[in-house]
């Protein structure tokens, strides 16, 4: 297997008109099986199988919903408690696109917790949805934070902050001016199990690029890597 650190702005597999990781490999003579996705303009952590069976041990834990991951992302905003759950249900509307399953309006906060009501839940497929996040530092115009996506849909970070009113920095979905260079959302951290090792357990860490910390030409914190140390 491989665990590479993935830059933004490529994707692992199966875009259109686009060449992706795995069709790299393939020119070079390697044969990978993406063990999950991260999107394409997301930075970070990827797992690719290079034979079979280490792809279908590994694909196993995330549709159990075993694998361990974290995310990092820089939002737009400020405001946010120190933890909190977005638990939103996802659906996928016109032209494939990823939204809440309920009106806007009829999100509510407690607290740290952003629900709807089932009531307000539109008719159709919806796709139960869970993210909870940690902030890690504020700044004036901006926040850090680290994040779980508990349930792993397709956009489901990127929808769920958008839709409280607090969207990633550079996300296209939702940042029409196009005005930075790159969406601020990084697969920070993976932990799997692997009885092939002593002891039996994979955790890996991707450490985000200069690009990541950088927003507008200015760097959003002084000294990230004492803001991601080990604990």
């Amino acid at each position: 297997m491989l665990a590479l650190n993935k830059p933004a702005g490529i994707s692992v597999t199966g875009e259109r008109h686009d060449t992706d990781m795995v069709e790299l490999a393939a020119a070079q003579g390697e044969k990978l099986y993406p063990v999950h996705r991260i999107d394409k303009v997301t930075s970070g952590l990827v797992l690719l199988a290079k034979d079979l069976k280490a792809h279908g041990q590994l694909t196993r834990q995330f549709t159990k919903r075993t694998a361990a991951k974290a995310y990092l992302a820089i939002t737009a905003t400020t405001g946010l408690p120190e933890h909190g759950v977005i638990d939103l249900p996802l659906s996928v509307g016109r032209k494939n696109r990823v939204r809440i399953a309920a009106p806007r309006e009829s999100i509510r906060c407690d607290a740290d917790t952003w629900t709807v009501d089932a009531a307000d839940v539109l008719a159709g497929k919806n796709y139960p949805s869970v993210t909870e996040f940690t902030t890690l530092a504020v700044t004036d115009e901006h926040t850090v934070l680290a994040l779980r996506p508990v349930t792993g849909r397709r956009h489901q970070i990127r929808v769920h902050l958008a839709w409280i009113g607090h969207p990633i920095v550079g996300d296209p979905l939702f940042d029409r001016a196009g005005t930075h260079r790159r969406t601020h959302l990084h697969s920070w951290r993976l932990r799997l199990d692997a009885d092939w090792r002593t002891p039996p357990v994979l955790d890996l860490r991707a450490r985000p690029g200069a690009d990541f910390w950088t927003v507008d030409g200015a760097p959003v914190i002084a000294d990230p890597e004492a803001l991601l140390a080990p604990e």
